[in-house]
């Protein structure tokens, strides 16, 4: 049996500390090693009052939707009415509508709830798009987002006379710790780096820059990202991108890595 192509491969996972094991153990069964540089970290917003305040109107009924664009925006919420004394389950009246797979699969993980719409194009645009076509003008949608969300779903929904109440659920702040990822540059031992939001790209090279690294890396460092909002950030930073996974998810993301030694190979 040939031996996978990732085999050996040095990879930089560059997610938050409490998601990156998902991410480590997908390129471990594939014989890679796994470089924990975490450029991101998950906090609470400053102040949680709007949060809560909108968490209380949904427990109570009145919203008909509640959007979730991300897996952190589940595990935030879950913490805020953990807080509040609520049980999850108290939202399942409301219809929820999640950006992606993994999304969907929090809220069933965390909430016990299972979604009613995921778009798919797994952005915030095919999920606006998705939601417009079940929404009626006046319907009374929450959408907790992450504090630098981009508001293209918030104004295309009030454009079409949805009502939106859009909360800030969590901050994006940058990571601390892991590898000495501008010493493995310097020495040639990183063979590709993973984004998987435009924080990541953002991050990666402001947490180089403070730790004395280059903000150009090596011809043959491979960068791959989780969907094209984040490549386009990358693109946008000067960032060499590599290879885009065409599913959005963590299994995309590494077998798209995986494509560009097989390209290599075949070529």
């Amino acid at each position: 049996m040939a031996a996978d192509v990732l085999c050996g491969k040095r990879v930089v996972v560059t997610q938050a500390v409490h998601q990156a094991p998902e991410l480590c153990s997908l390129l471990r069964s594939r014989g890679a090693e796994s470089l924990l540089y975490p450029c991101i970290a998950i906090e609470p917003p400053m102040d949680t009052a709007a949060l809560d305040a909108a968490l209380r109107q949904a427990v109570a009924g009145e919203f008909d939707w509640l959007v979730a664009t991300s897996a952190n925006t589940v595990m935030l919420l879950s913490q805020r009415l953990a807080a509040l004394g609520v049980s999850p389950r108290s939202l399942g009246r409301l219809r929820i509508a999640a950006v992606g797979p993994p999304t969907a699969e929090a809220v069933y993980t965390h909430w016990g709830l299972r979604v009613a719409l995921v778009p798919e194009d797994h952005v915030a645009e095919g999920l606006a798009a998705a939601l417009l076509a079940v929404l009626s003008p006046g319907q009374r949608v929450l959408l907790p987002q992450a504090d630098a969300a981009r508001p293209v779903m918030a104004q295309q929904l009030a454009a079409a006379g949805v009502d939106v109440t859009s909360v800030v659920a969590y901050r994006t702040t940058i990571g601390r710790g892991g590898v000495d990822l501008a010493g493995l540059i310097a020495r040639g031992e990183v063979d590709a780096i993973l984004l998987t939001s435009s924080s990541t790209a953002r991050n990666l090279l402001a947490r180089l820059q403070a730790d004395g690294g280059e903000l150009s890396l090596p011809e043959g460092v491979r960068i791959v990202c989780l969907g094209p909002i984040t490549a386009d950030t990358a693109r946008e930073l000067g960032l060499p991108v590599t290879a885009v996974a065409t599913t959005q998810s963590l299994e995309g993301l590494v077998e798209a890595l995986a494509h560009t030694w097989k390209e290599k190979e075949s070529a």
